[in-house]
């Protein structure tokens, strides 16, 4: 899952949002940084990741992608579920994606702090200030952010290439998004640390 699905499940999960999003920005055990709601944000982000790679949909989708970027595949099918969720938003929450965009926004930098990762702001401002998670159902969208990210470092590369596989096997994809988000969704509500 990405940046949306972060921040959706942590809303449906009454889990901090700020700490949902720092899931890939802070290394090592976060209770010696951050404050203990942000500390169980940072958790709920590290588990969906957990539970969502070793899930059983991971592996037919990562099937659908040749040897070649299949190692590369996670990031991009992370892309690929934050477009279905954005592209089928109202069947997952009552308010316009829009409007919990920028509710997610304002609750976020509510806990913003000096303390904050450096690459997390960096991050952030450029999502916030780019409107990404609204760009995120126009399918094109996600072939441009691959394509800026596989240019991050050279072996990074093959991540442009991803887009084809997510491009053919579109439907077959956004068919197990359904079946793997909604799982996501509940069992996250019922975790506890």
């Amino acid at each position: 899952m990405n940046y949306l699905a972060h921040l959706h499940i942590a809303e449906a999960s009454d889990s901090n949002l700020l700490g949902n999003l720092l899931g890939d920005f802070v290394k090592g055990n976060p209770s010696e940084q951050f404050s203990e709601d942000i500390v169980q944000g940072i958790r709920l982000h590290r588990w969906v990741d957990a539970y969502t790679d070793s899930h059983e949909v991971m592996i037919l989708a990562k099937a659908l992608f040749p040897s070649t970027t299949r190692r590369f595949s996670p990031i991009a099918l992370d892309m690929f579920w934050d477009h279905c969720l954005a592209k089928h938003w109202q069947r997952f929450h009552s308010q316009t994606l829009r409007q919990f965009v920028l509710d997610a926004e304002r609750k976020v930098k509510v806990d913003h702090s000096s303390s904050l990762p450096e690459r997390y702001m960096m991050v952030s401002d450029k999502m916030w200030q780019g409107r990404w998670l609204e760009s995120y159902a126009d399918f094109e969208n996600i072939h441009f952010a691959l394509q800026r990210m596989s240019l991050r470092r050279e072996r990074m590369k093959p991540l442009a290439e991803c887009y084809v596989s997510l491009e053919d096997s579109y439907q077959e994809l956004e068919s197990l998004f359904f079946s793997l988000y909604p799982q996501v969704l509940e069992k996250a509500k019922s975790i506890r640390f």
